[in-house]
C-alpha cells in the first residue's frame, strides 16, 4: 500500500487484509477488478467497478465517478471539525493502459471531456481493439458529413475538396496530435526527409472518420480515402495508424492531405 497523496492511498488486492486496513486507517474503498473481493473488519465505504485487469479495458469512462468517491473522503475529512486519520484505497494493478488512461484524464483537466480531440482518439483506438475485424463498427462512430442537411448559415468552419468544392469535414472533427521528432521519427526507412527546413510541419489532417468514408473504411484495414463526388485522392486511412509528417504516430489514423482541400471560413 502506497500513500500517493493525503488520505489516498494506492495497493493491491493483497492489502485488503484487516492488519494494514487498520494500520493505515482505511475508512473508504475503491476496487477495480474482475470480481468484487470480499473483505473483513470495517465499516467501509465502498465502491467496485467491474473490469478486467488488461491495458484494453476502458478505465477513462468511469473516472468521473472515481474521482469524485476519492474527493468525498479526503475533502470531508479536511473540512471536519474533529478531523481523524482516513484514506481511499484505489485498488487494481496498474497496468500500462490504465496509466496512459489516467495521464490523459489529467491532460482533460480531471473531467472526462467528450469534444476533446485527445478523447476522440482513444475512442477510435478502442473502437479497433473491440472490432478487430471491422466488419460491424457502430455508425455513431462515424461524424455527420456536413454536406447532407447541414445547417446553412452554421458558423463553423469547414474544408472542401479543392477540385469539385464538395465540403468533407467541419473543424470540430479535427484530431490535433503532440508533434513528433521530425526526421528522427523515420530513422526506420531508408530513406530519410531532407535535412534542414521545418521537418516538424504537419502536412495532413487527421480527423474523425466522417459518414461518406463508411463504405471505404470497413472490412479493411488500410486504404486510400476518395472524395466522396469527383473520386479524387484526399488522403488515407490505417486502422493501425500512420505517422504524420511531423514524426507523431497517430492510431487508427484517417488523413486528409492539406494540399487536396481548401478551408472555409464562414
Amino acid at each position: 500500500m502506497i500513500l500517493v497523496d493525503p488520505g489516498v492511498y494506492i495497493g493491491a488486492v493483497t492489502d485488503l487484509t484487516e492488519p494494514a486496513l487498520a494500520e493505515a486507517a482505511v475508512t473508504h474503498i475503491l476496487s477495480v477488478d474482475s470480481e468484487e473481493p470480499v473483505l473483513s473488519g470495517g465499516p467501509f465505504t465502498r465502491k467496485f467497478l467491474r473490469l478486467q485487469d488488461e491495458p484494453t479495458s476502458d478505465l477513462l469512462s468511469h473516472l468521473d465517478q472515481c474521482l469524485a468517491f476519492i474527493l468525498d473522503a479526503t475533502v470531508t475529512n479536511a473540512m471536519s471539525t474533529t478531523p481523524t486519520k482516513t484514506a481511499t484505497v484505489l485498488v487494481h494493478w496498474v497496468n500500462q493502459g490504465f496509466q496512459e488512461q489516467l495521464c490523459l484524464y489529467e491532460s482533460m483537466g480531471c473531467q472526462l471531456d467528450t469534444s476533446s480531440p485527445l478523447y476522440k482518439q482513444y475512442r477510435l483506438q478502442k473502437i479497433t481493439e473491440k472490432y478487430p475485424e471491422l466488419q460491424s463498427v457502430p455508425r455513431e462512430v462515424f461524424v455527420a458529413d456536413p454536406a447532407q442537411g447541414s445547417a446553412p448559415n452554421c458558423p463553423e468552419t469547414t474544408y472542401r475538396c479543392r477540385k469539385c468544392r464538395r465540403t468533407l469535414f467541419r473543424e470540430s472533427s479535427l484530431l490535433t496530435h503532440p508533434i513528433g521528432g521530425g526526421a528522427s521519427s523515420f530513422s526506420y526507412r531508408k530513406c530519410l526527409p531532407p535535412v534542414g527546413g521545418d521537418q516538424s510541419r504537419c502536412t495532413s489532417y487527421f480527423i474523425e472518420p466522417v459518414q461518406w468514408m463508411e463504405q471505404a473504411l470497413l472490412g479493411v484495414m488500410d486504404g486510400q480515402l476518395l472524395c466522396p463526388k469527383c473520386s479524387s485522392k484526399l488522403g488515407s486511412f490505417s486502422w493501425c495508424g500512420d505517422r504524420c509528417s511531423c514524426g507523431h504516430w497517430v492510431t487508427p489514423a484517417f488523413q486528409i492531405h492539406q494540399a487536396r482541400v481548401d478551408r472555409i471560413t464562414r
